[in-house]
């Protein structure tokens, strides 16, 4: 039996080539959109690349801004002024003022870590009085002081963040150092080091290169006096402790060798001390008339206040309620006074076994004086 076979049928010539060409087109097409693709992602790869550049750039920009920031900062600490917003975004900000808050942050961490100091902004008048005001009224039902609002000033300072302990240690003097700071003391045949007067102390602080340890003795001790005269102390009598002291106005006090002015008198030295915000001087009305002032007002004397009979009164500036601290005064005042009964003390053993228990009431008594709690830095 023959079996039947089918023979390959062939496609028209034109239904052949429009296969070919469709193939043709779809082959073109799927390349095209291949290319189209690696395209895209070249570019967005660039994009992206561009966006990192950018975003580089910016932060390199922030720190450096942020270090400029810290220059100026420690520039204006070595003057012991006040560093005023203004003059921030007019010398570092420049053209971007709304970013404040982040290069403030990064030189805030610059100056911790670096050298070992913190940016802290002063409170107004208005924001200091009202603090101590809450202290006194504002209470809750447990008896814990409720925090004021504090009033910025838009001026900032530099202080330490070091704990106290560490500095104590640092002052103390060292054998090892003290030798070895012997050892490069020129000698009397030296021509060449005549001037060389340095006085040196053993210890990690270097107090010859210190800040000027005599006018700041002055300036703690008339903290010391205002606080324990009620927080506020009249002219007058502010003027009787020192002439007391044997530091009448016409007196000179010495500053360090840097300064631009070595020697001061007694008054230039507390118009220096109120322009960098340590004490404040308010007038308080007209003795002789009998008039009161409409209120505090930061005021100059002058000859004709004193021919009036005009009076002021000294407080705590600004600065020292963030720098120095009513408790730091308090201990100082509770430690010089201890140390004064000790020396007194007929047997060291039984003075220093009582020097707890005097501390504690010695500050108590300055806080009953002051006429309030005592604050820490603000």
């Amino acid at each position: 039996m023959v079996r039947a076979t089918t023979r390959p049928q062939k496609l028209p010539a034109n239904s052949q080539a429009q296969n070919r060409t469709s193939q043709s087109r779809r082959i073109r097409n799927d390349a095209s959109r291949s290319e189209e693709e690696d395209g895209e992602d070249t570019d967005a790869d660039a994009d992206g690349d561009a966006n990192m550049d950018d975003a580089d750039h910016g932060d390199m920009e922030f720190k450096r801004k942020a270090n400029d920031f810290v220059r100026l900062a420690l520039f204006a600490e070595r003057r012991r002024l006040p560093l005023r917003k203004e003059e921030i975004s007019k010398k570092v900000l420049g053209p971007n003022p709304r970013a404040f808050n982040r290069i403030y942050d990064l030189a805030q961490d610059i100056l911790r870590k670096v050298f070992g100091m913190e940016l802290a902004e002063l409170q107004t008048r208005a924001g200091l009085e009202a603090d101590a005001t809450n202290q006194i009224q504002e209470r809750t039902a447990t008896g814990v002081k409720k925090r004021a609002t504090a009033i910025g000033s838009k001026t900032y300072i530099l202080r330490s963040v070091l704990h106290p302990m560490i500095i104590e240690h640092a002052a103390l003097t060292d054998e090892q150092i003290l030798e070895e700071e012997a050892a490069d003391v020129p000698s009397e045949d030296d021509d060449d080091d005549e001037s060389y007067s340095t006085q040196y102390y053993g210890s990690l602080v270097s107090w010859s290169s210190a800040d000027q340890l005599g006018a700041l003795g002055i300036l703690y001790t008339i903290l010391a006096l205002i606080l324990v005269s009620g927080r506020v102390i009249s002219d007058a009598e502010l003027r009787a402790h020192l002439k007391h002291l044997g530091l009448p106005s016409t007196d000179v006090v010495g500053l360090t060798a840097q300064s631009t002015h070595p020697m001061q008198t007694v008054e230039t030295y507390l118009s220096t001390l109120i322009r960098q915000g340590y004490l404040d001087r308010v007038q308080v009305g007209d003795a002789k008339r009998g008039s009161k002032s409409k209120g505090p007002k930061r005021a100059r004397i002058t000859q004709a206040d004193e021919e009036n009979g005009t009076t002021y009164e000294w407080r705590w500036g600004s600065r020292s309620q963030s720098e120095v601290g009513e408790k730091s005064i308090a201990r100082f005042i509770s430690e010089f006074m201890i140390a004064e009964a000790e020396d007194d003390e007929d047997n060291g053993v039984r003075a220093q076994q009582g020097t707890g228990s005097r501390l504690e009431r010695m500050t108590k008594g300055i806080e009953r004086a002051a006429g309030g709690q005592l604050s820490d830095i603000k």
